[in-house]
């Protein structure tokens, strides 16, 4: 089992427009090929410019397959040059992880 931790910063004052072509332009298509995001959020304190979203795979071969496929996708391009073209990204952060051994993921 993996986690895909996601931090991404935008430009203050961008935030919402941001989240707002995403929700509308790369969400839908995002989650076709990964699944639904364990968690996605915006960060209330400290830097509160990100966001965070986490997804899980089943391991490194199923997040490739998955990744690879969302990246050959013609509307997630469309959307990463709308993304591009607004400029309110700054940074984005990626922690791959894993569960310790104690843990049992809460069921839905």
């Amino acid at each position: 089992m993996i986690y895909d931790h996601r931090t991404y910063t935008c430009r203050p004052g961008t935030i919402r427009k941001h989240l707002a072509l995403y929700g509308e332009h790369g969400y839908d298509i995002q989650r076709r090929h990964l699944g639904d995001p364990v968690v996605y959020a915006a960060v209330e304190t400290g830097d509160v410019n990100s966001y965070v979203h986490i997804w899980y795979y089943a391991d490194a071969a199923d997040r490739a397959a998955k990744r690879a496929a969302l990246a050959s996708d013609p509307e997630w391009q469309a959307y990463l040059v709308k993304s591009a073209e607004a400029a309110y990204l700054v940074s984005q952060v990626n922690q791959l992880m894993t569960p310790v051994p104690f843990f049992t993921p809460a069921q839905s």
